[in-house]
């Protein structure tokens, strides 16, 4: 059966925890300068519809590293970008190619991507969800400080696609989210969110307190530009600073997916602040990612 990975909730609890352990194993080889050979002859599609630097490089560089070879897709490069059905390309590139990563703007448009496809298909980032990425931030959680599990969690910011993710991640890890957002900015919210420890704030201040993870983004994602001096008046007195994260726990981290607007969302003492982990965090999107596509070709 073909497994999709179009959020974390296509996989259960164990089996992300165990790309997150192979993940880890997996860097240490690399670091000691063992490399397996797990996509050897096998090829990655590439479709980006949004533009990005650090999941174009992590995907090719973990098909590469693995013995694989991966072709990227801009809009200019397909016919997607001339109107084709998304499930006449799906049905096309997934004949040619053995996995294929989408990174677009509605989920419905990768949803309609996975259903024709006759290889996995990933999710490397929609307007609702960034699964790739909490891989990624759970891993280094792990790196840093053990497993997340009865954690503490404030997200300060949008209620974006990062947002909707950590939601997700909360459910399958079982951790404790706060979610610091200004009226009218909070996430949309799952039917279960009455199965999710997760409380709403409306002052980052309050949520903040000991808690173990700060995580945020930037106000104004791809295609939102126009709203760019809105959510910069809505979102005063959001920027997380070393200042506001002292009200966190001792040994909390601090977190963000990049790029970074500094001085905005975030500032640039708190990006090189001993409590920041973010470079590696944009590591670990290659180890994890590698380790994610190993079970995807592979099997747990």
């Amino acid at each position: 059966m073909i497994r999709h990975f179009l959020s974390l909730l296509d996989f259960s609890p164990a089996e992300l925890e165990h790309i997150i352990q192979l993940a880890i194993i997996l860097k240490k080889d690399r670091a000691n300068g063992h490399r397996q050979a797990f996509f050897e002859r096998k090829t990655l599609g590439m479709i980006f519809e949004k533009s990005s630097t650090r999941t174009r490089v992590s995907f090719e560089a973990a098909m590469s590293e693995g013995g694989g070879s991966s072709i990227f897709l801009s809009p200019r490069d397909t016919q997607l970008g001339r109107g084709e059905p998304v499930e006449d390309t799906a049905r096309v590139v997934s004949r040619m190619v053995d996995i294929i990563m989408v990174r677009t703007f509605e989920h419905e448009k990768l949803e309609t991507f996975a259903q024709y496809s006759q290889v996995p298909v990933i999710n490397a980032l929609t307007d609702s969800y960034h699964p790739c990425q909490l891989l990624a931030d759970l891993m280094t959680y792990w790196e840093h400080r053990g497993p997340i599990k009865g954690k503490t969690v404030a997200w300060i910011g949008d209620g974006n696609n990062m947002c909707r993710s950590y939601i997700n991640a909360a459910k399958q890890f079982n951790f404790s989210l706060r979610i610091a957002s200004p009226d009218g900015f909070q996430p949309e919210l799952p039917e279960w969110i009455n199965e999710v420890d997760v409380k709403f704030f409306t002052d980052p201040q309050l949520a903040i307190q000991d808690v173990d993870l700060v995580v945020t983004d930037v106000w104004a994602s791809m295609g939102q530009e126009n709203e760019q001096l809105i959510r910069e008046a809505a979102f005063k007195g959001f920027i997380v600073t070393p200042t506001l994260m002292d009200q966190a726990s001792s040994d909390a981290l601090f977190m963000h997916c990049l790029p970074a607007h500094r001085g905005e969302e975030v500032s640039s003492e708190m990006l090189d602040d001993p409590r920041s982990v973010i470079w590696d965090e944009a590591e670990n999107r290659l180890h994890s990612q590698k380790a994610l596509m190993h079970v995807l070709l592979n099997g747990f």
